[in-house]
């Protein structure tokens, strides 16, 4: 009885409204479950089939990743094979975004570790950031030994940190031939977005002057890669696969360096200009512009301050005083207007003037540079003692526009075309140029003074070097050529300098002749004008002197208050040697350095006689 009773109320129980509300619950709570497990399910497969291959990829890439190889940038040689442009090895720091999870934090580590400032860290981090997080971006460029030993040490304590070597410009010779060899840099934004630097990355080494950027697309070579493996820190663990990068062509100058050296050595403590031409062939044998500046400076990266100190340097040692100063040519000038006088029909060979120390040209006096005068002379006698009075009545008789056609047809005014970029045109007056420049009409006086290199002419010291070379070879204007060749790493020749005459002297063969002659007894006749300073017991040298007058402030004064040289003439020097067969062709200009015999001429010398007796 008592199991039927019991039996009853279960029964009852399950019939009651509770039992109906449990039983309402579970099936709720059973279709919630299944259908969660219905969405894991369908997302699984979602994830594993439809997009698995995709995701696939991606945990591929997190592990394995692509490295590119910086190229070694070409070298640069002189003519004789001397390596004046090479590459280093340089070890930079780099953080990569993703590796590194919390770059602060990973900095601040840097920091602290190396003893490069945080804040330095910080700014170069932001500053070469790119989109990609898995990018290196370089917090710390070239550190030296004891920072990457540091890095290497503290390994697993730095994620994201890695070293990248790749190689960097390095200047054997720093500041030495500056301005033809130039210098590179890191490519600028807006270099790496222009398509002439298609294919660089950020941080490439591009030319930035001279040289280096002239023959960029020689000097850089192809970018290689590698495939490395990762950890779950960013760290390598093995190269997978290694494309090597491919080395930049080679090219060799025209330039003698060890010439190049004696020449820069010549010019310590002056400010001015000298080149060396081949009157053969126009190659540059040495171009010197003093002061000169760091190449490796600009490579390495400078201060705001060290910036500021070289562009404010009021001897401007960026110009490259050689192709882009213009200066009055002073006596030096006389040659062209001998030729002009000559080639006109107003003098001859013969032809005399006197010359008593000065000349009467309607109220004014115009003055010889020797006070007692030349007495009677000729045109040869004229160059070789630079006889000013002789060369005011020549220039009076021409006129103004006819010297200066004979002028540019000297190479004078316009650009010789050297490769090197920003190349100054100098300046030959005439009566239209300055009445379209000043205003006024041409005074007969002003003549007179142009004849003798002063008054509005200017040149620079290239065009005086290309036409002292064609003087030399005969009366052929050649264009200056710096480019001897350009060849692969092994040694397959890709282009070679050439050679190109630009023009001819408007001189016959008889002036040039004079004009040869007048040139030889300026150095070797004991009255010429460098005698005692160009004259050489080891080769026979032909050349002019002058003297350009500088109008300055006599008040000018330097940093420390004292009275600067700056009313003191430039110094001027041409010629070349040997006399009977020559190979070199020189222009030398000293700043402010006085008569031309006292500064230029000596330093010309020396350049000829290393030049020659060195088997030029």
């Amino acid at each position: 009885m008592i199991g039927a009773w019991k039996a009853l109320l279960v029964e009852d129980y399950y019939r009651t409204i509770d039992f109906d509300w449990f039983k309402h619950r579970l099936v709720v709570v059973s279709v919630c479950v299944s259908a969660v497990f219905v969405i894991i399910v369908a997302r699984l497969f979602f994830l594993q089939v439809v997009r698995g291959e995709k995701y696939r990829r991606l945990s591929q890439n997190n592990c394995i990743r692509l490295q590119s190889i910086a190229p070694p940038r070409g070298l640069i040689f002189d003519r004789n094979g001397v390596c004046i442009a090479d590459n280093r090895p340089s070890f930079d720091l780099c953080l990569i975004p993703k590796d590194a999870k919390n770059a602060d934090q990973t900095i601040l580590k840097v920091s602290s570790l190396t003893g490069i400032p945080r804040e330095k860290l910080k700014r170069n981090f932001v500053k070469n950031r790119t989109s990609n997080p898995y990018a290196p971006v370089l917090i710390a460029g070239d550190v030296g030994r004891d920072v990457l030993a540091l890095a290497e040490s503290h390994n697993f304590d730095l994620p994201g940190v890695v070293i990248k070597v790749k190689p960097r410009r390095y200047y054997l010779f720093d500041g030495k031939a500056a301005h033809i060899v130039g210098y590179a840099g890191i490519i600028s934004r807006a270099e790496l977005q222009s398509p002439a630097y298609r294919g660089y990355e950020p941080e490439s080494y591009v030319g930035k002057y001279g040289a280096e950027k002239l023959y960029e697309p020689f000097l850089q070579g192809k970018y290689g890669g590698r495939q490395v493996e990762v950890n779950a820190s960013g760290k390598v663990v093995r190269v997978l696969k290694t494309v090597e990068a491919e080395s930049g062509n080679h090219v060799y100058l025209t330039i003698d360096f060890g010439l190049q050296q004696r020449a820069e050595a010549l010019f310590k403590g002056l400010s001015g200009a000298a080149v060396a031409i081949d009157p053969r062939s126009g190659e540059v044998l040495a171009m010197v512009s003093s002061p000169s500046f760091s190449q490796n400076a600009f490579v390495n990266g400078m201060s705001a301050g060290q910036w500021h100190d070289l562009v404010k340097d009021p001897r401007n040692p960026l110009e490259n005083k050689a192709i882009q100063a213009e200066y009055p040519p002073g006596s030096v000038y006389k040659i062209i207007t001998a030729i002009a006088a000559m080639d006109e029909g107003v003098i001859d060979r013969d032809t005399a003037f006197f010359c008593p120390g000065y000349y009467k040209y309607g109220n004014r006096v115009f003055r010889c540079w020797r006070a007692g005068g030349h007495g009677s002379v000729s045109v040869v006698d004229a160059l070789a003692q630079s006889c000013d009075v002789f060369f005011y009545q020549a220039g009076q008789k021409i006129g103004v526009e006819r010297l200066a056609w004979y002028a540019r047809g000297c190479g004078l005014g316009k650009p010789t075309g050297i490769a090197l970029p920003s190349e100054d045109d100098g300046l030959v007056p005439t009566n239209r140029w300055k009445l379209e420049r000043i205003g006024t009409k041409w005074q007969g006086g002003e003549t007179l003074s142009v004849a003798i290199g002063q008054s509005y002419t200017l040149v620079t010291p290239i065009q005086m070097a290309v036409l002292t070379a064609a003087v030399a070879n005969g009366g052929v204007l050649k264009r200056p050529v710096i480019l001897k060749l350009i060849e692969t790493p092994e040694g397959v020749i890709l282009k070679r300098g050439k050679s190109v005459g630009t023009g001819v002297l408007p001189a016959s063969p008889e002036a040039l002749d004079i004009v040869r002659e007048g040139m030889w007894k300026a150095v070797n006749d004991r009255k010429g004008t460098a005698w005692y300073s160009a004259h050489s017991r080891k080769m026979d040298i032909s050349g002019k002197t002058g003297t350009a007058q500088v109008v300055a402030s006599p008040q000018e004064s330097d940093d420390d208050g004292n009275r600067k040289d700056v009313i003191r003439p430039h110094s001027w020097f041409v010629g070349y040697a040997p006399s009977d067969a020559p190979r070199i062709a020189v222009a030398v200009v000293v700043e402010h350095g006085g008569h031309g015999s006292s500064a230029a001429a000596p330093i010309a010398r020396k350049i000829m006689e290393a030049y020659l007796e060195n088997g030029g």
